[in-house]
């Protein structure tokens, strides 16, 4: 069974199944984690789950997206499916979550805030490379354009 399996964690995780609820579960998780409220600009998403004894966390969402945080400048693709494990600051060991560099999509590891700096996140790959954005580019007032992938 994959590390980050969703049916691994299921036992005694909190799922929540429908759009909004979900939305609504998802940015209380990110404020929770002291992290940008805006960070999984998700849409139609059908089932929402966190193990808390384990961090981990799961989105299914009715198909892929890709959305733009305008102010970061960056396009990011949210996959059907969004796994990782989470803990104060900080999600690591993601999947389904890519960057558009250049004319390549890059897959993200990790990301965090950074401790000394709250106004400060970092964006890594798996392979270690890192860039850091201040966190406002990725609050809920942050105007970006989403576009569901086929």
């Amino acid at each position: 069974m994959a590390k980050n399996s969703i049916d691994a964690h299921r036992e005694g995780a909190e799922i929540y199944r429908g759009d909004e609820l979900c939305r609504q579960k998802t940015v209380e998780l990110l404020e929770e984690l002291n992290m940008p409220r805006g960070l999984l600009p998700i849409q139609d998403v059908e089932e929402m789950g966190i193990n808390r004894r384990s961090g981990f966390v799961w989105l299914r969402q009715k198909k892929a997206l890709n959305y733009t945080f305008r102010t970061a400048g960056r396009l990011v693709s949210f996959g059907a499916e969004v796994t990782g494990f989470v803990e104060d600051r900080r999600m690591r060991q993601v999947t389904g979550v890519k960057s558009k560099e250049l004319l390549m999509w890059i897959s993200l590891g990790e990301f965090y805030v950074n401790r000394r700096d709250s106004t400060k996140i970092t964006f890594r790959t798996p392979t270690g490379l890192s860039k850091t954005y201040p966190t406002s580019a990725f609050e809920l007032e942050e105007q970006g354009s989403m576009t569901a992938v086929a």
